[in-house]
């Protein structure tokens, strides 16, 4: 019997998936959900992350107007969505008890440096986890894509090879097509994992970036509340 002609129409995207045998079809559909996961957490992490620094950059301005402390924690409400409206709040309430206790030694000083850095220190850690939520399947998609790619490419040139048992025949047009078809499957693990690798490291290191400005913002509020105690004793 002869061989179907080949044609350029033979290795398009959709033939190469319509022709391709069930397994490669779930490795490749597998792939593809992966992949648009893959990119609905990068957009979400990227629209995030520059929302984020933006509102943390703009209250840090604020914090640096010269304005209370007190007025600037009481503007942002009662339960502010932003991480540094509430480690603001968080610390001044700690002084606040504090100072309401009367005078305070060099003891319960330091205890209360100790108090508002652990408040802090929770704060961040939580808001942290946040932002972080979500890499660990950006880190899924990087790895396990190319091997799933290419556990379809393997299982795609075994059927190759038993088409040639099949057909007696070594003819391109025999063994073309399902090569083809087997190094899409790798292809589309290429795909989905190259996107997922990149944003998964930008995303970690903006998320370091992130902890640390939130790092150095409680720094500042624990050497202003230190320096009102002082101011006190």
């Amino acid at each position: 019997m002869d061989a179907a002609p080949i044609t350029a129409e033979t290795f398009s995207f959709i033939n190469l998936f319509i022709r391709a045998d069930w397994v490669v079809k779930s490795v490749m559909v597998g792939l593809i959900l992966a992949s648009l996961w893959s990119w609905t957490v990068i957009i979400d992490k990227s629209v995030r992350l520059t929302k984020l620094n933006k509102e943390a950059r703009d209250f840090e301005d604020l914090v640096a107007s010269g304005r209370p402390l007190e007025e600037i924690a009481s503007d942002a409400g009662e339960r502010p969505t932003q991480a540094l409206p509430r480690m603001l709040q968080g610390a001044l309430k700690e002084w606040r008890e504090a100072r309401a206790r009367g005078q305070v030694s060099e003891s319960q000083t330091a205890f209360l440096i100790q108090r508002i850095d652990r408040t802090l220190d929770t704060m961040i850690a939580r808001e942290t986890s946040r932002v972080e939520n979500g890499l660990g399947s950006l880190a899924i998609v990087a790895t396990a894509s190319p091997f799933v790619g290419l556990f379809g490419t393997v299982w795609g040139i075994m059927k190759a090879f038993q088409a040639i048992a099949v057909e007696k025949s070594t003819n391109l047009a025999v063994v073309a097509p399902s090569i083809a078809e087997a190094l899409f499957a790798t292809a589309i693990g290429l795909i989905a994992a190259i996107p997922a690798y990149i944003a998964f490291n930008k995303f970690s290191t903006d998320s370091g970036k992130y902890a640390g400005r939130l790092e150095g913002f409680a720094d500042d509020l624990s050497t202003a509340i230190q320096r009102r105690l002082a101011e006190r004793v």
